[in-house]
C-alpha cells in the first residue's frame, strides 16, 4: 500500500514539529559545566520535581530494600570560590514516603515508625562543609528524624551546573550519600524491625535552581 500525498505532508509536518521541539529544548539549556567555580554564587532553592531522598536497608540480611521520600524543600547558599562557607537546609515531608508495598507505607507513617502526624517533617541543617576534591565534599550537619537530632556527614558530589534559559535561572545538580542507624532515631518499634538491619543507607539526588527573589 502506497503513502498518499496528504499522509506524506502530515508526516513532514509532524517531523518538522518534533525537530522544532528538540531545537527549543536545546535552546532552553546552555552547556553543562562540571566545574563548580563556573556556577554563580548565591542562594538556590530545591527544585522539587527533580529531588528525592532514597533509602536502602538490608532485609533479612539477603537483599537491600529501597524506598524514597519524594517531597523536599530547602535552600542552598552556594559559594563556589570558598565551598566551606556554603550552607544547606532541607526539609522533607515524611508523609511522602513510598515503598513497593502499600500496607508497609501505612505502617511507616504510623506512630510505630516515623509518626507522620506528630513529626510531619525531617530536616537536615549543615554545620560545616569540607572540600575533598575538585567536585566532591563532605557536608556535616544536624539530621532530625522522629524528633531526634544527630550529626550526620553527607559525602557529596557536584554533578554539574547549567543555565536554563526558559526560567532564566542557573541550575545545580548534586548527589550525596550517608549511612545512619535507625536505632539512633528511635525507629525500633515497627513490626518488621527484626527483619531489617539497623544500618540505613541514605542517597540524595537533588537539583537546585537560582532563587531569583534573592538576587
Amino acid at each position: 500500500m502506497g503513502i498518499s500525498i496528504p499522509q506524506l505532508v502530515t508526516r513532514w509536518i509532524l517531523a518538522g514539529a518534533a525537530t522544532a521541539a528538540c531545537a527549543l529544548h536545546a535552546e532552553a539549556q546552555s552547556s553543562v559545566s562540571t566545574n563548580p567555580n563556573m556556577a554563580p554564587a548565591g542562594r538556590y532553592k530545591v527544585w522539587p520535581n527533580h529531588t528525592q531522598v532514597i533509602f536502602s536497608i538490608m532485609h533479612m540480611g539477603i537483599s537491600p530494600y529501597y524506598g524514597r521520600f519524594s517531597q523536599a524543600a530547602g535552600t542552598l547558599e552556594f559559594n563556589p570560590q570558598a565551598p566551606e562557607k556554603s550552607t544547606v537546609n532541607v526539609t522533607i515531608q515524611t508523609a511522602s514516603i513510598n515503598v513497593p508495598l502499600d500496607p508497609l507505607i501505612k505502617e511507616l507513617c504510623s506512630a510505630s515508625t516515623f509518626d507522620c502526624a506528630q513529626f510531619p517533617t525531617a530536616t537536615f541543617k549543615s554545620t560545616s562543609v569540607r572540600r575533598t576534591g575538585a567536585n566532591t565534599g563532605d557536608i556535616t550537619g544536624d539530621l532530625t528524624i522522629h524528633g531526634v537530632t544527630k550529626p550526620v556527614t553527607l559525602h557529596a558530589v557536584f554533578n554539574g551546573g547549567t543555565k536554563r534559559m526558559d526560567i532564566d535561572a542557573y541550575m545545580l545538580g548534586f548527589s550525596a550519600a550517608a549511612s545512619i542507624k535507625r536505632s539512633d532515631f528511635g525507629l525500633t518499634k515497627m513490626s518488621w524491625a527484626s527483619f531489617a538491619a539497623d544500618d540505613v543507607m541514605l542517597m540524595i539526588e537533588a537539583e537546585f535552581a537560582e532563587d531569583k527573589e534573592a538576587r
